[in-house]
């Protein structure tokens, strides 16, 4: 057992230390979500009730998108070749997936956390239900993390796999989507959260059993 969870925190960890060097995560897509965020209170103006209303909505929307580019730039630096040299050297594709997701996630999780302060300036929202947001952050970012790849190692051999990929994980994460922002919703209505937080661990569950499965494919893979 401590084998695999070891191999998973080494591929994982190579993953961020490559993505440190470059710093795109954090200098590129970061800032171009922030100004996402600003798009709306720009369209509306003051009009704060409507920016309370909306923001936690366009927060979770601006994650969603700004994830999937992180989650490509991740793809876009495993190639088969690669995969197959872990292979060999006895690292399941599992693993390997797991290890991939760990990586994305904690990416995605990081982008969320520099978001998440951008919006309430812009958005002023209802912070009584924010606490929350501390269960549903992580449990997006993980659902996104493996999202990804399970749908890069669908499309891995494709040639358009750049275009293909967007279009295979977008509308698999509006379960997500639509379990975040209706968390926020009902919290700010008084009404509980977690009848949501259920619906997105069995996302995220089922997703774990999707990274499984296609790890194995990885390795019938030719």
């Amino acid at each position: 057992m401590i084998a695999p969870v070891r191999m998973c925190a080494v591929i994982a960890r190579n993953s961020l230390l490559v993505e440190r060097r470059s710093g795109e995560t954090l200098l590129v897509i970061a800032p171009f979500g922030a100004v996402a965020l600003l798009i709306i209170p720009i369209a509306v103006g003051t009009d704060v009730p409507l920016l309370r209303q909306v923001g936690p909505g366009m927060y979770w929307v601006v994650l969603l998108l700004f994830g999937v580019l992180v989650i490509l730039r991740q793809s876009a630096l495993r190639s088969p070749a690669q995969s197959l040299v872990l292979l060999l050297a006895g690292v399941p594709g599992p693993i390997q997936l797991l290890g991939s997701a760990v990586a994305t996630s904690l990416l995605v999780l990081g982008l969320g956390v520099v978001l998440a302060p951008v919006a309430v300036m812009l958005y002023d929202p209802i912070l009584s239900g924010w606490p929350w947001l501390l269960a549903f952050l992580p449990a997006v970012a993980v659902g996104l993390g493996m999202l990804g790849v399970v749908g890069e190692a669908l499309v891995r051999r494709l040639s358009m796999r750049s275009s293909l990929g967007p279009l295979l994980i977008v509308p698999l994460a509006l379960p997500l989507l639509l379990s975040a922002s209706q968390s926020m919703e009902a919290t700010a209505s008084g009404r509980s959260a977690l009848p949501w937080l259920l619906l997105i661990t069995v996302v995220d569950l089922s997703l774990f059993l999707a990274v499984l499965f296609a790890g194995r494919l990885l390795e019938e893979a030719p």
